[in-house]
């Protein structure tokens, strides 16, 4: 079964038709969507959707679904997440961009090309992402604002992201 992420969350209706307002994070993504899976229960069973329009509104995408018709239909899906199949995620990026996921894993290394640990995680916050590092022999994690001046270097390919020392950072 195909790998899927979340792209968005359904956080209300818009109008009595049953169009979804969906918090969402990147509108390249969102702006193309022709399939989504909303998971139905616990077990975490995907019911597929057909998307039918997409417009912006504020900060909010309203989606319609082309199984959804009425509010009343709509609201056992509020709250839930919008995912997506992770390659239909990556069609929508450019070449210079790519998943927060695709992090995980990388290492880090600074300008000297000396290894500093291995990004475990990427936590989000209302700036900046913040990358997690587990430094090499070290019990401990470093946290990185992701941020261009301070990691100016990130290479999916090659597996590693540059971070520019900064004083008392690392």
């Amino acid at each position: 079964m195909e790998e899927i992420i979340s792209v968005g969350k359904i956080l209300n209706f818009h109008g009595i038709q049953g169009v979804a307002k969906i918090g969402y994070s990147n509108a390249d993504v969102i702006k193309n969507l022709k399939k989504v899976y909303l998971l139905k229960n616990a077990a975490g069973e995907r019911v597929p959707f057909s998307v039918t329009s997409v417009n912006f509104h504020k900060n909010f995408a309203l989606i319609k679904f082309k199984e959804i018709n009425s509010i009343d239909e709509l609201l056992p899906y509020k709250g839930l997440f919008v995912f997506i199949e992770k390659n239909q995620a990556k069609d929508a990026l450019d070449e210079d961009e790519f998943l927060v996921e695709d992090l995980i894993g990388l290492n880090a290394f600074d300008n000297n090309d000396d290894l500093i640990g291995v990004i475990f995680d990427v936590k989000t916050s209302n700036g900046n992402d913040i990358l997690c590092i587990k430094p090499v022999d070290e019990d401990r994690e470093i946290l990185i604002p992701f941020a261009k001046e301070i990691v100016p270097i990130v290479d999916i390919k090659k597996k590693k992201v540059v971070i520019k020392p900064i004083e008392g950072l690392l």
